[in-house]
């Protein structure tokens, strides 16, 4: 019999076992009620200063701008994962995410605008949009500068509860480090208030998030700062593998290796997980476990 996965016992491991439904949740209700809420506030205006709009035209600008908005949060998550901002690097930041904003705001109106033109086609209508984007983009900075903040800062918690691995310091004194930069054997992790050393022999995989490197160990993720190159060149290169351009594997803890036919392979390892391995480094995957 297989043993059964350990029921979490914290708060936190409980939030973290769920955080995936949570997190989609979270968006859909909030531009569910961003659509409503404005919708009905709008409507309000146009009944007070006695407007000649119908309440279907009412419900398509404000409902078309929430369905936009949902269908951007995806890009929106990827790209702020993928170039965080820290207080080392938002001033060479800070250009790149001004761009991003005038994209976004593009993409944004250009979805809703085309909601709005097939909701007046459905009623036998047409919609104009105007010159009107300037006006637009004053809005939308706003809103992606706070969604912006609402992403890092919700990612900054989701470290603190799950632990954020970081390299073991040197002494303020002037004797040996603790541990070789170079060839790390151990990294501190701090969770909620506390520290413990997390063996590197004890890393299972390790997946690239952005400029983070996410290490596996024993079903939890540890974020490290540090890009997937800079932690493989630190790391004993016998016995962890690159197996992906976003992936290295600890070779103590494959079971097995399936070919596919694309060229391409899964990794097995002994918990169950599954992890991909990319043609071109499927050969010398496999020279490595023969040696």
């Amino acid at each position: 019999m297989s043993e059964r996965p350990a029921t979490p016992h914290t708060g936190a491991e409980r939030y973290l076992a769920i955080r995936r439904p949570v997190e989609v949740g979270y968006w859909l209700i909030t531009y569910l009620l961003s659509g409503v809420g404005n919708s009905v506030t709008t409507w309000m205006d146009v009944e007070r200063l006695g407007l000649d709009y119908a309440a279907w035209e009412v419900a398509s600008w404000e409902g078309s701008s929430a369905i936009a908005l949902l269908m951007l949060v995806p890009a929106m998550v990827w790209f702020t994962a993928r170039w965080p901002v820290h207080l080392d690097n938002w001033r060479r930041r800070l250009p790149l995410y001004a761009a991003a904003s005038v994209v976004w705001s593009l993409l944004h109106v250009g979805l809703m605008v085309a909601i709005r033109k097939l909701v007046y086609a459905w009623h036998g209508g047409t919609y104009v949009f105007g010159d009107a984007f300037v006006y637009e983009y004053l809005k939308d900075a706003r809103t992606f500068l706070g969604l912006v903040v609402v992403l890092h800062g919700y990612r900054l918690l989701v470290r603190r509860l799950q632990g954020e691995a970081s390299l073991l310091a040197a002494p303020d004194d002037d004797s040996a480090p603790v541990e070789p930069v170079e060839r790390p054997s151990r990294f501190l992790v701090r969770k909620l208030g506390r520290e413990f050393l997390v063996a590197a022999d004890d890393i299972e995989w390790v997946q690239a998030a952005g400029n983070y490197a996410n290490l596996h160990v024993r079903g939890k993720v540890y974020p490290l700062r540090s890009t997937l190159g800079e932690l493989e060149s630190r790391l004993d290169a016998t016995r962890f593998l690159r197996v992906h351009r976003s992936h290295l594997v600890n070779a103590d803890r494959i079971a097995s290796i399936e070919p596919l036919d694309s060229g391409d392979a899964r990794i097995h390892l002994h918990d169950g997980t599954i992890v991909p391995c990319s043609r071109r480094h499927r050969e010398p995957l496999r020279l490595a476990m023969a040696r």
